[in-house]
């Protein structure tokens, strides 16, 4: 946990920011790099200490420094918490309170801001520099960090208590499905029917709760497109990292200050379909560009992928046929449910425990329809057994014992039939009682 600073810290703070705002060129600053930029601030706040007589340690010394240099060049308070590894997300509730998840458990840190001003002005900094921002006229925000992190940003008037910044840090090392077996989030039984199904150009919805681990999954399962192939990436902030080198990655964009100019993610999906993709990533399905995404995946484009926000495969179904419904299209229920059994082959489903862990929980075929309902059915699955001394969820992931899933055709198609009833034969066992 991070030491709390004293508001005589941050009085000395704002003392020695303000003589070096007024001593600095920022135009002459700019000009330098990052390296240069942090000596030519460290003199001058070093000269300033000595001028106005401020006794403090080296070690406060150091720290204030450190401070001053992030505050000017990088995103203050945040620096020390975005060079972290270990942690996942940063959220800051206003100036005084700043918490992060480390390890699936959220903890508060010791960190603060001057005042919500310094915040509102950090926001600023950081949706400024992908094109966007963030004021009075414009409080909400969606935008990213130059590493990639994902960035939410509510301010006043909507945020009462002073501006809402969220971070979704963004892994510099890719996670790949071997790293998700040593997790222990899927077996390797589990990852090998997960790599066939990437293969194999199966239609593919990845849904899950907030913070499950869906875009993850979505990266892993990328890993095996193959590298001929032309994939286009639809987001509202850009996050996926794709490895093939045929990838084109498109961002959709806000209004402007009058109201204009928004790009939605329905026109990107739309447009996708005019630059001859082989497969469409859409990084979040959240409104009636499941639509087009549907008709994508039934139009020749196998292989394509989005994901969800929705708890069980079932109710994964029931979301894509209510946001088709929100969107204005006056399709029958029947039609509908149609259109996504015969656009959907497969639903993975990602959960977050209460124990913080992540576990692919289901595997789960669409098959088709039966009456107006349409029928799937569970190929892999995680029992939940119980839990150890330490709180920590105890469980198991089995085959439900299905011989052929409905995909086993298209698994010959690219020879990878042998490797599906191996991984499917493995993980067979019996349900618990």
């Amino acid at each position: 946990m991070e030491t709390r600073r004293s508001d005589n810290y941050y009085q000395v703070k704002a003392t020695i920011f303000g003589a070096l705002i007024e001593a600095i060129d920022l135009a002459q600053l700019a000009k330098l790099d990052s390296e240069s930029a942090r000596e030519e601030i460290r003199d001058i706040v070093n000269e300033i200490i000595a001028i106005k007589n401020i006794v403090m340690s080296i070690a406060e010394q150091e720290e204030l420094l450190d401070d001053i240099c992030n505050d000017v060049l990088g995103y203050g308070p945040l620096e020390p918490l975005l060079s972290r590894d270990d942690i996942a997300d940063i959220m800051v509730n206003g100036a005084g309170t700043v918490f992060i998840e480390v390890g699936g458990k959220i903890q508060r840190t010791g960190i603060r801001f001057r005042d919500n001003q310094q915040l509102l002005n950090i926001c600023q900094r950081i949706v400024s520099q992908v094109g966007r921002r963030v004021d009075e006229s414009s409080p909400i925000c969606d935008a990213r960090l130059a590493d990639g992190s994902r960035v939410n940003a509510i301010v006043p008037p909507l945020a009462i208590d002073g501006p809402a910044l969220t971070i979704r840090k963004f892994r510099k090392d890719k996670l790949t499905l071997e790293q998700l077996v040593k997790f222990g989030a899927i077996t390797p039984e589990g990852a090998a029917i997960l790599q066939i199904i990437g293969r194999v150009r199966c239609n593919v919805l990845i849904s899950g709760g907030t913070g499950s681990g869906k875009t993850t999954l979505l990266n892993c399962l990328t890993n095996y497109i193959e590298h001929d192939e032309r994939v286009i990436t639809c987001e509202d902030a850009a996050e996926l990292q794709l490895q093939q080198p045929h990838v084109v990655r498109l961002e959709t964009r806000p209004p402007n200050i009058e109201g204009e100019g928004q790009v939605t993610m329905r026109e990107l999906v739309r447009n996708c379909l005019r630059m001859r993709p082989e497969r469409i990533i859409v990084g979040e399905v959240r409104g009636p560009e499941a639509f087009d995404l549907l008709q994508a995946m039934n139009t020749g484009h196998d292989g394509s992928m989005g994901t969800l926000h929705a708890n069980n495969p079932r109710e994964a179904l029931s979301r894509c046929e209510s946001m088709i419904t929100m969107g204005g299209f006056s399709l029958p229920s029947r039609t509908i449910r149609e259109m996504i059994c015969a656009s959907i082959d497969v639903i993975i489903q990602a959960a977050r425990l209460r124990d913080g862990s992540r576990r692919i929980t289901h595997i789960t075929e669409v098959m088709g329809m039966e009456g107006d309902t349409i029928i799937t059915q569970d190929i892999f699955l995680f029992d939940m057994l119980g839990e150890d001394a330490n709180g920590k969820i105890i469980g198991r992931h089995r085959s439900t014992g299905i011989g052929r899933p409905k995909f086993w055709e298209r698994a010959r198609y690219y020879n990878e039939e042998k490797r599906l009833a191996a991984a499917l034969d493995a993980s067979e066992a019996p349900p618990p009682d």
